[in-house]
C-alpha cells in the first residue's frame, strides 16, 4: 500500500502530507489516522512508547474518549528527503467540561511508500476557559 505523497519530500509535498494528516486526525476516526502508519510503526507520544498499527488504533480510540471535541491544527515546520517536522496545536474538553490547548512539536520519518515508521511527539497540555479557544 502507499500512502502518496511519497518522500523525497519538495516544500509542496510535505505541506500536502502534513495537510493530510491534520484532516485525518480531525476525522478522529482510530482506523482512518492509523492507516497512515506502517504496521510496525514506533511512536513516542509525550511519556507513552507505542509500537505497531494495532497499538496505535488502541491509543488513539482512548484518547478521543478522553480528549473530547478534539480540533487540531498542523504547520510545516521543517523537511529532508524522508523526513518533516511539524508544530502543532489542538483543544479539547474533558468530561467535566474544562478546556485545554495542547502545543507541540513533531518528527516524523517514512518508508518508501510514505507510510510513517517513526513519530516522535512532545505535547504541553495549558487549562483554556471556553471563551479563550481559537480552534473553532
Amino acid at each position: 500500500m502507499t500512502r502518496p505523497p511519497l518522500p523525497p519530500f519538495t516544500e509542496e509535498s510535505a505541506r500536502a502530507k502534513v495537510q493530510a494528516a491534520e484532516d485525518a486526525w480531525n476525522s478522529r476516526d482510530p482506523e482512518r489516522v492509523a492507516l497512515a502508519y506502517t504496521e510496525d510503526s514506533v511512536w513516542r507520544n509525550r511519556d507513552r512508547f507505542l509500537t505497531g498499527r494495532a497499538e496505535i488504533r488502541e491509543f488513539l480510540a482512548a484518547k478521543w474518549e478522553r480528549e473530547l471535541d478534539y480540533r487540531l491544527r498542523k504547520e510545516l515546520w521543517a523537511f529532508t528527503g524522508n523526513r518533516i517536522s511539524v508544530r502543532f496545536e489542538y483543544e479539547w474538553h474533558d468530561a467535566a467540561g474544562q478546556w485545554f490547548r495542547s502545543h507541540g512539536n513533531e518528527q516524523w520519518e517514512f518508508d518508501d511508500e510514505g507510510l510513517m515508521r517513526r513519530r516522535e511527539a512532545s505535547i504541553n497540555d495549558v487549562p483554556i476557559s471556553a471563551e479563550d479557544r481559537r480552534l473553532l
